[in-house]
């Protein structure tokens, strides 16, 4: 996120809806890495000790997959919450935010939708994701034509998700992050399973014409040839980044104001550490 400048509309919402229903036409088969990912975050909110009773699923891909929950869905990739503000216990998504063109936006209607202490939680795909697919098809492109597209659109880097909690208005932010490799029988079979993910090229550059067929073969190569497997299948790479943020309420921890430490600094390295209370 932070090379790409705020406000530009890379993403066309409209082509992004029609590829997930195209994709989920394709069958179920092609949602394991967002059933992955749902019972991830299902395992970190049974860690929280609450009910989450008015929850809103920012494009419809969390609570689809689970029975636990109630909930408002935004089936859509929004570019606007159309919801009541202060009105959800949890707002949640899963594997969406990366076509939102306004990142930053949506992450402050999903904080002013929560009722004071509710819970924003996110998982989105980070800037390692399909590098292997995204190399392969600009050197082909390039060797074989002189020039080359963008073909695997451009994902948030990890570095830049706490600070957009904080901007977002969102108290005690936490972030972190999963490598997920899947492995796959030739890099063909790997771009199906994009096109039934719905995860095919959206962005409003993308090439308005398929890619050559000569192209396509000349990528399926160096893909193997670079990133190939001993036992001849290829990686794909899935970087999976966690946001975690509560809309401000008196009732939560807040850090120490600055001088209000008891112990020295100087004194306590010079200790060996801070004076042990005793029991």
């Amino acid at each position: 996120m932070s090379d790409i400048p705020e406000n530009i509309q890379l993403f066309d919402c409209e082509k992004v809806a029609q590829n997930r229903s195209r994709g989920r036409d394709l069958g179920p088969e092609h949602d394991f890495l967002r059933q992955e990912i749902a019972d991830r975050l299902n395992d970190r909110l049974a860690d929280i000790n609450r009910r989450f009773k008015n929850i809103l699923d920012i494009g419809g891909d969390f609570c689809r997959f689970t029975d636990r929950y109630d909930s408002k869905l935004v089936p859509a990739i929004p570019e606007v919450l159309d919801v009541t503000p202060n009105s959800f216990d949890l707002v949640v998504s899963n594997l969406s935010l990366h076509w939102v063109n306004d990142l930053p936006g949506i992450m402050v209607q999903a904080n002013r939708a929560l009722k004071p202490d509710g819970l924003f939680m996110a998982a989105m795909f980070g800037g390692e994701t399909l590098h292997e697919l995204g190399y392969s098809l600009l050197s082909a492109e390039a060797e074989i034509t002189g020039g080359a597209n963008q073909r695997v659109i451009p994902f948030a880097d990890v570095r830049d998700l706490g600070s957009l909690l904080q901007r977002a208005g969102f108290a005690l932010p936490v972030t972190d992050m999963d490598t997920i490799t899947v492995t796959y029988d030739h890099p063909l079979k790997l771009m199906h399973e994009l096109r039934g993910m719905g995860e095919t090229n959206a962005m409003f550059s993308r090439p308005k014409s398929f890619l050559r067929r000569d192209v396509l073969l000349r990528a399926c190569e160096i893909y193997q040839e670079k990133f190939g497997l001993p036992d001849g299948r290829i990686p794909a790479t899935f970087q999976i980044m966690y946001m975690t943020g509560w809309h401000p309420h008196e009732s939560q921890q807040k850090p120490l104001k600055p001088g209000s430490g008891k112990v020295n600094l100087a004194d306590a390295l010079k200790a060996g550490g801070p004076p042990k209370q005793k029991t």
